[in-house]
């Protein structure tokens, strides 16, 4: 047996936490990077790793990975499944017999974490349905829906830098966790620290039998037939004069979109070759997102251009958003924003819903979005008679949400959030990249038998239901105490609670309304309290201006960012959009200067 050196730093706790990791680790490489960093004596960066410790939340963990309790490691995904693992036996009747899905996607050690999980409840008798290889997202949740499982778990960063690493869990509904899952899964965890030493031994797989099942072949064949089911116009697709380009961002959307595509009787995409496989490095972009616009998708274009192809279709590295670029009649790129393409979706949703089910009544269908989203789902649904409702931000939400719908015999056509993703029909009741992808390409092929293109579709949207423009973007800011100081000034603006900013540009631009879901706050309610539930561990304000803006200021859950969303919603008869736009940028330059003081705060701008 290996002897281990002990660790003195001279801070007791500091040295009492990293001599328990080290003696829990099975693996010899983080103690030789802990004794790095001891060597430089940078006792701040160790109680950062050790004392520190990464939180399970309603997006479960997301990370750096490295040694300690604050990075992504094994012994840290051995904690969590172990806790876990406790939850659902204390929290699920049946658990045993309904097991749990595990998905992984191309990023370092995801595969390692998923054997490292499937381990810890193959050694408690749990069946475990584990893809064989990397796989979307948003097969995790259709595998609980298919299996009745009793919980979905997804390694990946989705977008995140290469650097980082997450553990995606969803409950028995097949949706995301929300409260108060995530605080019983964290005191769980807390509660089973120390690893059993049959955590570690991941042989225990190839001599699991019938406890480990590769879901894979069944899963893609029932989720492909989905597709082929729900597309409505296939003779139009298999002859479509259109070219689309297709890249996966470095992740795993290739074989799948590839599939997809082949059952929606669809010609082969161009694929850009350079980005087809999973590669851990991303070395062609320099964030892995196509939200990010021309930066991550230059190479597609080129690519495009080189095939003749005016459409390009993006997915992000674990395959649950979509990205879009068109090429418009001046030959000139557009890339859509998520906005956009939650319009034209929304539209296309609506007219294959009307196909399919021609007598049902347009009151049992519903549609969803982030509060931070655009408002267009909620101006087409007072013209063409569907439910809207707005949720929280996070496809969490929505997707719970969407269950309880589901349970009354409601229609769910279409949700989404503007950081492009996009939920298709309920067979999935979360973003899905792969089913945005074939729903955006078919209506594409559909509206060009009319000479129409996405663009002019898009056009049309606006002048029916009102021009909807929209600037969202972030500024990065490390420390959180700059970053709560920002947001209690805008709360306490005239020195008392609840006073907030009036107007905006010297009172050019008045504000009507203020909701803040950080404190619960809503002016438009009799009661002054908002309906929508709150969370007081994130920052969310949104203000309503008299001219038909609203603006939303929040943090990130997962990054250090202060994000914005701004939408100017117009009226159909406001149909100036040289006007709109410029309202819209000088009402955004001022709310960015008045309200975040971006110099003061010493900011950090979105790299262009």
């Amino acid at each position: 047996m290996t002897t281990r050196t002990r660790v003195v730093t001279g801070n007791d706790p500091l040295d009492g936490k990293i001599n328990e990791y080290l003696g829990w680790y099975k693996d010899l490489k983080p103690e030789d990077e802990i004794h790095e960093i001891i060597k430089s004596k940078d006792v701040t960066k160790l109680s950062e790793l050790f004392l520190k410790r990464l939180e399970f939340g309603t997006a479960g963990l997301r990370g750096r990975m490295g040694p300690g309790y604050s990075r992504m490691n094994d012994l840290v995904i051995i904690q969590t499944g172990q806790g876990l693992l406790q939850y659902l036996i204390n929290s699920v009747e049946g658990f045993k017999e309904k097991g749990v899905v595990i998905g992984y996607d191309g990023r370092y050690n995801s595969s390692r974490f998923a054997e490292l999980t499937a381990t810890i409840f193959i050694n408690s008798g749990i069946k475990v349905y584990m893809y064989s290889k990397v796989c979307p997202t948003p097969f995790v949740p259709f595998a609980v829906m298919k299996y009745k499982c009793a919980a979905g778990i997804m390694i990946t960063a989705s977008h995140n830098p290469k650097e980082d690493n997450g553990y995606k869990v969803y409950w028995e509904n097949s949706a995301q966790i929300i409260p108060p899952h995530d605080k019983g899964i964290q005191k769980a965890i807390l509660d089973n620290l120390e690893p059993s030493l049959t955590s570690w031994d991941v042989s225990v797989l190839n001599a699991a039998g019938n406890l480990c099942k590769d879901p894979l072949a069944e899963v893609l064949e029932d989720y492909c037939r989905i597709i082929k089911r729900n597309t409505v116009y296939p003779e139009i697709n298999k002859s479509t004069i259109l070219k689309f380009t297709y890249t996966a961002m470095h992740g795993v959307g290739f074989e799948y979109m590839k599939e997809a595509f082949r059952f929606a009787n669809f010609k082969p995409f161009v694929i850009v070759e350079e980005q087809r496989d999973p590669d851990p490095e991303f070395p062609t972009v320099k964030f892995p997102n196509p939200e990010e616009g021309k930066s991550a998708l230059d190479l597609s274009i080129k690519t495009a251009d080189t095939n003749n192809s005016s459409i390009v279709l993006a997915n992000d590295p674990d395959a649950d958003r979509l990205g879009c670029a068109i090429k418009n009649k001046d030959g000139e790129w557009r890339i859509l924003n998520g906005n956009e393409m939650g319009a034209l979706l929304a539209w296309w949703m609506l007219h294959v819903h009307r196909v399919i089910n021609p007598d049902a009544d347009p009151a049992d269908a519903y549609m969803l979005a982030s509060t931070v989203s655009s408002k267009i789902l909620a101006s087409m649904a007072k013209k063409e008679g569907f439910q809207f409702e707005e949720t929280l931000t996070g496809f969490k939400w929505m997707g719970n949400r969407c269950v309880k719908l589901l349970e009354e015999k409601k229609y769910i056509l279409f949700a989404y959030e503007e950081a492009i993703g996009f939920m298709c029909g309920p067979s999935v009741l979360d973003k899905d990249g792969i089913s945005a992808g074939i729903r955006l390409a078919e209506m594409a092929a559909y509206l060009e038998t009319m000479g129409l293109t996405l663009l002019d579709k898009l056009e049309d949207i606006y002048k029916v239901y009102g021009h909807h423009i929209s600037e969202n973007s972030y500024w990065i800011c490390h420390n959180q105490e700059t970053i709560k100081k920002i947001f209690e000034r805008l709360r306490n603006f005239a020195g008392q609670p609840n006073t907030y900013p009036m107007s905006i540009a010297g009172g050019k631009y008045s504000i009507i309304a203020v909701r803040d879901l950080t404190t619960g706050y809503d002016s438009t309610k009799p009661d002054k309290k908002a309906v929508l539930p709150i969370s007081k561990s994130s920052q969310m304000i949104t203000f309503t201006f008299d001219n038909g803006l609203v603006s939303t200021l929040r943090t990130s859950g997962t990054e250090p960012k202060i994000k914005y969303y701004t939408e100017l919603c117009a009226s159909p008869e406001q149909q100036n959009i040289d006007i709109l736009k410029s309202n819209l940028a000088e009402m955004v330059s001022a709310i960015v200067s008045e309200f975040l003081l971006p110099e003061e705060n010493s900011l950090i701008p979105r790299s262009s």
